[in-house]
């Protein structure tokens, strides 16, 4: 019997696997132990990791299974941002508010 696929099924596949790989190299570069937060809406874990180009923040959410590490001046371009920008992200949840050139 044949498995049922859908397309882009192993394109996905293999996203996620290099994603995990990723991450587990970051969290092989940790620095100190990670910074909790939490409220009723959501927890997330600050994690300081060092790379060869410097030190990035980790933001790991358990929950969603979601990550993303943020260089310095990434970090500055959030002090950038309107409430109204953080709001339209809040809004728009696990997917970006610009398309990605492929």
């Amino acid at each position: 019997m044949k498995r049922l696929e859908w397309e882009g099924e192993e394109e996905d596949r293999q996203a996620a696997l290099r994603a995990a790989q990723q991450r587990a190299e970051f969290l092989e570069h940790q620095v100190g132990e990670p910074l909790v937060i939490s409220n009723e809406f959501a927890e997330i874990r600050v994690i300081r990791v060092e790379t060869r180009n410097g030190a990035r923040l980790m933001i790991d959410s358990h929950k969603s299974g979601q990550w993303i590490t943020l260089d310095p001046l990434e970090l500055e371009a959030l002090t950038w941002q309107s409430t109204a920008t953080i709001s339209a992200m809040v809004g728009h949840p696990f997917g970006s508010l610009i398309a990605e050139d492929q």
